[in-house]
């Protein structure tokens, strides 16, 4: 006889070396249930659903689906078996096409009919508004779309339990929504969904129901409809809801016009973004702000040259240099937090301690190499000082959360000892209690005279940690805000065209 249950977890453990990453933990789906899995980063959520989909295998415990108990030795099993996973990180070939993504392993034949998987990935494509072809090459795709189209591959697997592992973090509004619409759909046809996110207004809007995890371990399940988001908070911290409360706007102070640390004039990229005027000065918190390709990021990449300088002019101090590749911004002390954590961030082959020192190793110059003990406690010290998680300066930091990765390339950058740092996208996909701790550290770097660009999807956040925010629209500048101008309201305004 069939139970309500789609899918029970019993007991689960699972340790790696000097680390407990999961103790015991009990975790049950219904069918037709969206269920939200909430915690910090390094609480588990990741570990168990690799757990549940054979990536790794169980310590100890019982999963059991459809009443059955199950052992899934591979990922392959696990799919076979009906269920479908989207990683918070992109796992797509980017050289392949696009509906060779959405097929790959699918299937073991000798030949492969063109005509038919094309039509089938435009069909599915299409149902879901991707706008993509079949036929376009996965790289050409903006980050949004290569993460609607690992959805798509997971969907149109016959699935019975879905996984969503951070599935908005590189998503807009309207995107949001299609994708809402598509799990409410799932949802009535009997599909159980798990949904992992950290942001919490989607988690109420979308969610019957919520377990929280700290530290590897169960706190409690609950209907979504009848825990307050602040105790939701409180729950995954760990900490009382007083203290959660506290946790208020953390907006600093404008800085007065003291000569700009940085200054461009008609800076333009290869990029596409449009010529554009933008200054900085010391100890001063301003951001790009705007939609969804609106040009942000690719503004942030001109600044560091991360993307081919096609025009314009730099000053530094007042004095003007040449910044043609992101060496040269280093040098002159800048230092830049890709969006893509995954793609341009971390180098995930190599351990915590070998990423952190990489931007100073390379500005000294890898013949000079730092010594073991240079390095070690250059690693320490901002393991220390970032509340980093890490069972050692060695562990490899693909093991990390992506919350402790994020620091990692935090560290990288402040070991650096920057005049100016830009941060795109610091906070996503991290817990509510990481991006509380990136933000209080940006805010006391700028205390420090430190200046930050900061870029973030979050209007809330951007108000929350910026004096000044420039307005983008189509890849170019669009409004500028600051002082009784920096509400949400405003901002949009601007975006929407009506000026500032």
């Amino acid at each position: 006889m069939e139970t309500e249950n789609v899918l029970e977890m019993q007991g689960i453990c699972k340790s790696f070396p000097g680390v407990r990453a999961l103790h015991n933990v009990n975790f049950s789906l219904r069918k037709g249930e969206i269920h939200a899995l909430m915690g910090e980063n390094g609480a588990g959520k990741s570990t168990l659903i690799k757990v549940i989909t054979g990536v790794y295998e169980k310590d100890a415990g019982r999963i059991v689906i459809d009443g059955k108990a199950i052992h899934f030795k591979s990922p392959q099993d696990a799919q076979d078996f009906g269920i479908g996973t989207v990683y918070q990180e992109i796992t797509l070939c980017p050289n392949l096409s696009v509906a060779e993504n959405m097929f790959i392993g699918r299937g073991r034949y000798a030949f492969v009919d063109w005509k038919r998987l094309n039509a089938k990935a435009a069909g599915l494509l299409a149902s879901l508004a991707v706008p993509a072809r079949p036929t376009q090459q996965l790289s050409s795709c903006s980050l949004a779309v290569q993460q609607m189209i690992a959805i798509a591959r997971a969907i149109d697997m016959k699935c019975r339990i879905l996984i969503l592992d951070e599935p908005t973090s590189s998503l807009d509004e309207d995107e949001v929504q299609k994708l809402f619409t598509l799990m409410r759909e799932l949802k009535s046809r009997g599909v159980g969904i798990i949904f992992i996110t950290h942001f919490l207004d989607q988690v109420y809007e979308i969610s019957d129901t919520i377990t929280v995890l700290r530290n590897g371990e169960l706190i409690g399940e609950y209907e979504a409809s009848s825990l307050p988001q602040i105790e939701l908070v409180s729950k995954m911290m760990g900490k009382a809801i007083e203290d959660v409360a506290k946790l208020k706007k953390l907006k600093p102070p404008a800085r007065d016009g003291s000569t700009a640390v940085f200054e461009a004039t008609g800076l333009s990229s290869a990029a596409g973004v449009k010529p554009f005027n933008f200054t900085i000065h010391k100890g001063e918190v301003n951001g790009f702000i705007g939609l969804l390709g609106s040009g942000r990021s690719e503004s942030a990449r001109a600044i560091f040259a991360a993307d081919k300088v096609t025009g314009g002019e730099v000053r530094i101090n007042g004095k003007k240099v040449k910044i043609g590749t992101p060496l040269h911004a280093m040098k002159q002390g800048i230092g830049y937090l890709p969006e893509d954590r995954k793609g341009d961030g971390i180098i995930a082959e190599l351990s915590v301690r070998e990423n952190i020192i990489l931007a100073l190793q390379v500005m000294k110059g890898f013949f000079k190499p730092f010594s073991r003990k240079q390095a070690e406690a250059f690693a320490d010290q901002y393991i220390r000082s970032l509340n980093i998680k890490t069972a050692s300066t060695n562990t490899p930091i693909e093991s990390l959360s992506g919350g402790n990765q994020q620091k990692v390339i935090l560290a990288r950058w402040l070991l650096t000892l920057p005049k100016y740092l830009i941060l795109d996208e610091p906070t996503r996909g991290i817990d509510v209690g990481t991006k509380v701790e990136i933000q209080k550290l940006v805010l006391k770097l700028a205390d420090q005279g430190v200046s930050v660009t900061f870029i973030s999807s979050e209007i809330e956040e951007m108000l929350r940690t910026c004096s000044r925010l420039i307005v983008m629209k189509d890849r170019e500048i669009v409004g500028e805000l600051s002082g009784m101008d920096l509400t949400e309201s405003d901002v949009m305004h601007v975006i929407a065209g009506g000026g500032v």
